[in-house]
């Protein structure tokens, strides 16, 4: 199992404006835009930085036997595992 480590970067919130002057990404923009997917990349609720080193302090990834990915790390004495499917669900 792999160790993973906090990034600074993660957990950021993305602004989908139209750039000037590159013709190809305003598809990707309003793709982005119309899609399921964009509350969870512009919205920026609260989030404590302590409880997101917590968690990848000790995260683990592993495959299971469908070849699925899933991490799983212990915050607070409480044990999450997350896989591409519970992401899917809760977007």
């Amino acid at each position: 199992m792999a160790n993973l480590e906090f990034c600074d970067k993660h957990n950021m919130v993305a602004y989908l404006k139209k750039p000037s002057g590159s013709e190809g990404f305003q598809e990707i923009v309003d793709f982005l835009n119309g899609s399921h997917i964009r509350y969870a990349l512009t919205k920026n609720p609260t989030i404590y930085v302590s409880l997101i080193k917590k968690f990848w302090q000790t995260a683990t990834v592993r495959t299971v036997d469908n070849g699925e990915q899933e991490i799983t790390a212990t915050v607070d004495g409480k044990e999450f595992t997350v896989t591409e499917a519970s992401v899917r669900r809760h977007l």
